[in-house]
């Protein structure tokens, strides 16, 4: 095994998401101590910045806001601290939907129809343009932190206000309604799709991460060729935005079989209910083979 020098695996964080990124470090850090690596636990919302220095390299299990959207990234640029996932762009592009939106758009990658939302927003001409349901949520968040499901007119607005709580940014996303998908990346591969099948009405937080009746389909179910068309479209998704070393890729399917994708996420839960663990057993890779190999691929630039 390669020597990786002392390790700070980030966990914690300041974000709406830190509870979920304490469990994504912990198993992160048991793991590799496990295999001998010598990790140490570091929560930069209760130390300070400038005690990375004593570090080699770092794992970064920080979901959210200040962890997953170029802010410590560009930190640990200027430390010269090797870290694990995407670098600065990559990462403040894969925190903003719309922003992802418009760059996936511009390469000709299907996303679903959207539409911006501010508290000046003519809200029943939008239900209007997109049709119901709507998925409306902040621009800057992960976990589905904030995100709502409009089913019937006259409600888009007060879904935008629980939105604006969270970020002042909000979008309003057509409902594509016939399956949810998500694809791991792992150095330059995409891993085998998992359709995720939730007991509730959408894949929202309790669902994510409460609730044990959430089914995850892997392998996904779509016939072979049609799996690996949308698995090379998910990778080149990651690499329109930049992103490197390792991430995930979701999507969703209309009735009629359409994919559409809608967001990136380059720091994936670790947790026991996260799904990049789960694709990488389906591809012979063990829980502890997968750390090691994101610690390994840890860099700068």
């Amino acid at each position: 095994m390669a020597d990786f020098g002392k390790v700070a695996i980030l966990l914690g964080g300041k974000s709406a998401e830190r509870d979920v990124s304490l469990k994504s470090g912990s198993r992160v850090l048991d793991a590799l101590q496990r295999q001998g690596v010598d990790a140490h636990a570091f929560d930069p919302a209760e130390r300070k910045l400038d005690e990375l220095a004593a570090f080699d390299r770092v794992f970064i299990a920080l979901h959210g806001r200040y962890g997953e959207d170029g802010t410590i990234q560009g930190a640990l640029e200027l430390m010269g601290i090797p870290y694990t996932g995407s670098g600065v762009m990559a990462s403040a592009l894969g925190m903003d939907k719309w922003r992802t939106k418009l760059l996936w758009q511009s390469v000709g990658l299907p996303v679903p129809e959207f539409a911006l939302l501010d508290k000046f927003s003519n809200f029943s001409a939008i239900e209007q343009q997109l049709g119901l349901p709507i998925f409306v949520k902040p621009d800057c968040e992960g976990s589905s932190i904030g995100i709502s499901m409009v089913k019937h007119a006259g409600e888009l607005k007060p879904a935008y206000n629980v939105a604006a709580t969270h970020h002042s940014l909000v979008l309003a996303e057509r409902g594509i309604i016939g399956g949810e998908y998500t694809v791991a990346i792992l150095d330059d591969e995409a891993l085998p799709i998992i359709k995720i099948e939730p007991a509730t009405e959408f894949y929202d937080y309790e669902a994510k991460y409460l609730r044990d009746d959430t089914a995850y389909r892997c392998p996904c179910g779509l016939p072979a060729a049609r799996e690996s068309e949308l698995r090379a479209q998910a990778l080149e998704a990651f690499r329109i935005l930049g992103c490197r070393g390792w991430g995930r890729v979701d999507f969703l399917m209309d009735k009629q079989g359409h994919a559409y994708f809608i967001e990136v996420n380059t720091a994936p839960g670790m947790t026991d209910h996260s799904l990049v663990p789960m694709a990488a057993r389906v591809a012979g890779i063990s829980y502890e083979q997968l750390v090691l190999r994101v610690l390994a691929l840890a860099s700068l630039g």
